[in-house]
C-alpha cells in the first residue's frame, strides 16, 4: 500500500517518521524510494510500524552506508503479509526482481544462502545452501539469495511444521523394497516429515504437499487454504479419513502459524524443564553449526552417559535434543550386560546397541552424537561405530571439569569460553544424559536395598532397555 510522501526537504525525516508511525503492526515488506520513484532498499519486518519507524528516530545510528541512504528516501511503499515467513520470501523475490541499490551493495551471491527445492526428484527435498550451482541442485527450484541464514532456517522450520517435507539427502525411490524396513528419522516422530523413506506417504500425496509449499511461499496463502478445505471435504466423502485428517492438521497448523512463531514451546513433544540453560536454543544451535563449519546442518543431537556404583548396576542413557531443545519421546536407557565397571567397554556396548539400525543402513543417525567423557570414551565409541556399515556424521565428547570438547579426527581438544553458546548447548545435553542415567541407576539401587532377598530375581526381571517407546536396544 503506497504512502503519499510529498517532497519537503526541510522536514523530510519528521514527515517520514510520522508516516511510519501510521503503518500497521502486521508483518510485511517495506520499500524505500527516492525522488524519482526508484527503489533504494527492500526490507522485511515482523511489525511494519516498529521496523520502518526505527529508521527515522533521531537516536538511530545506521552506519555510513545506510546513513547515506536515508538522505535519499522520499517515499515508502509497504506490502502486508500474514506471517514473518511470508515476508522473508517476498523480500527475497523483490530484491531479485528489483535489484535495489542498497540491497545489491550488501548482497554477495557467493556467500548468502539460497533455498533449493529438488522438484524433479520423485520425493523432492528442501535444502538451504550457499552453493546453488552444486551438481545436486542442477534441476532444482532455487529461491533467493536471502540476507539472513538464521531467518531462512527459522522460516523453513515454520514451513516444515505445516507441509512436513524432507530435508535429508537420502536417495529415495518409491519402489525400493528396503523402504518397508527403514526406520524414519526423529523429524517424523515430531510430525515434521511424512517419511517417504519408509513408505509412510505415496508419491502423489507428497508432491501435492510440495506444490502447496511452493504456492504458499509465493504468497498464495488463501488459495492453499481453500484448496486444503476442498480436498479435505472430498476425502471425507469417499471415507478416506486418514488423508482428510492429514489435511485437517495442515489447516490447523496454518491457522495457528502466528501463535507457533511467537510461542515455540507450544510445539508438541518439547520438554521445557531443561531448556533454562539458554534463553535462545536456536542461537546456541547456530553457534554449534558455526563451530563445526556447517550451515544449519545440525538439528538432531543425542548424548550418551554411563552410570554405575563401584561396578554394580551399570546403566547407560541416550537422550535427544531437536533444534536445541529436549525431545523425551526419543530418550532411551540401558542396563549394561557384560562390561561390569569397564567404562570403555560399556560405551562400546551402548553404541553398538543404540545405533544398530542406523549402522546397518535401515535408519538414520542424529546429526551429532555427544559422548559424556574425554578422549578415551570418544575412542571407545568410535571403535564401535567403525564396526558398522554406516557411520554417523559427527561424534564428539565433552570432558567434565575442564569442559574440553574432543572431536573425531582432531588430535587436540577444543577449548571454548565459559559463556560460549555452543558449549552451553553441549553442556545442557551432556547434563541431561547424566541426569537420566543417574535416575535409572537410583531406581535399581533402591530396588536392591528395599528388596535384598529378591534383588537377584528383580535384576533378571528388569528389562535391559527402558524409557521412551518399548523397542529393543
Amino acid at each position: 500500500m503506497p504512502v503519499d510522501c510529498t517532497p519537503n526537504p526541510q522536514n523530510r525525516q519528521e514527515r517520514l517518521s510520522a508516516e511510519a508511525a501510521a503503518l500497521p503492526l502486521t508483518p510485511g515488506v517495506y520499500l524505500f524510494k527516492d525522488l524519482r520513484g526508484q527503489v533504494l532498499y527492500v526490507g522485511k519486518a515482523r511489525s511494519l510500524r516498529n521496523r520502518v519507524r526505527s529508521y527515522f528516530l533521531p537516536s538511530t545510528d545506521l552506519g555510513p552506508r545506510k546513513g547515506a541512504m536515508l538522505d535519499l528516501i522520499e517515499s515508502i511503499d509497504t506490502v502486508d503479509v500474514a506471517t514473518e515467513a511470508e515476508a522473508l520470501f517476498l523480500e527475497s523475490r523483490l530484491i531479485k526482481d528489483l535489484k535495489p541499490k542498497y540491497n545489491v551493495l550488501s548482497t554477495d551471491d557467493r556467500t548468502f544462502p539460497y533455498l533449493a527445492i529438488t522438484v524433479r526428484d520423485e520425493f523432492p527435498g528442501v535444502f538451504i545452501t550457499r552453493n546453488p550451482q552444486d551438481a545436486q541442485f542442477k534441476r532444482a527450484r532455487i529461491l533467493g539469495p536471502f540476507a539472513s541464514s538464521g531467518a531462512l532456517r527459522e522460516a523453513v522450520g515454520v514451513m516444515q511444521r505445516i507441509f512436513r517435507f524432507r530435508t535429508c539427502h537420502l536417495d529415495i525411490a518409491s519402489d525400493d523394497p528396503e523402504n518397508r524396513w527403514f526406520r524414519p528419522c526423529l523429524l517424523h516422530a515430531i510430525e515434521q516429515c511424512t517419511a517417504p523413506c519408509a513408505n509412510r506417504i505415496d508419491v502423489n500425496a507428497y508432491k501435492a504437499d510440495i506444490q502447496r509449499l511452493l504456492r504458499f511461499i509465493g504468497s498464495q496463502r488463501t488459495t492453499v487454504i481453500n484448496e486444503l478445505k476442498s480436498q479435505m471435504e472430498a476425502a471425507s466423502e469417499v471415507q478416506d479419513y486418514e488423508r482428510a485428517a492429514c489435511m485437517r492438521d495442515q489447516l490447523h497448523a496454518i491457522e495457528k502459524l502466528d501463535e507457533r512463531e511467537h510461542d515455540p514451546e507450544a510445539a508438541k513433544g518439547w520438554q521445557p524443564e531443561v531448556t533454562v540453560f539458554a534463553t535462545d536454543p536456536s542461537a546456541s544451535l547456530r553457534s554449534l553449526n558455526r563451530l563445526f563449519g556447517g550451515d544449519g546442518d545440525i538439528r538432531t543431537m543425542e548424548a550418551i552417559d554411563i552410570a554405575h556404583l563401584g561396578g554394580t548396576e551399570t546403566v547407560a542413557s541416550k537422550v535427544c535434543f531437536i533444534d536445541g531443545k529436549p525431545f523425551k519421546n526419543a530418550y532411551r536407557r540401558y542396563r549394561i550386560r557384560t562390561a561390569g565397571n569397564d567404562d570403555y567397554q560399556s560405551m562400546r556396548e551402548v553404541v553398538s546397541r543404540g545405533y544398530d539400525k542406523a549402522g546397518r543402513g535401515v535408519g538414520l543417525f542424529p546429526d551429532l552424537v555427544l559422548i559424556d567423557g574425554g578422549q578415551g570414551q570418544l575412542n571407545a565409541a568410535l571403535e564401535a561405530f567403525a564396526a558398522m556399515t554406516q557411520q554417523p556424521p559427527l561424534v564428539i565428547a565433552l570432558a567434565k571439569k575442564e569442559e574440553l570438547i574432543w572431536v573425531q579426527d582432531l588430535a587436540e581438544p577444543l577449548r571454548l569460553g565459559r559463556n560460549h553458546p555452543a558449549l552451553g548447548l553441549c553442556q545442557a545435553i551432556r547434563d541431561e544424559a547424566h541426569r537420566f542415567a543417574g535416575h535409572y541407576h537410583a531406581i535399581l539401587r533402591k530396588k536392591a536395598v528395599l528388596q535384598p532377598s529378591e534383588s537377584a530375581t528383580k535384576q533378571i526381571q528388569l528389562p535391559d532397555f527402558d524409557g521412551g517407546s518399548p523397542q529393543p536396544g
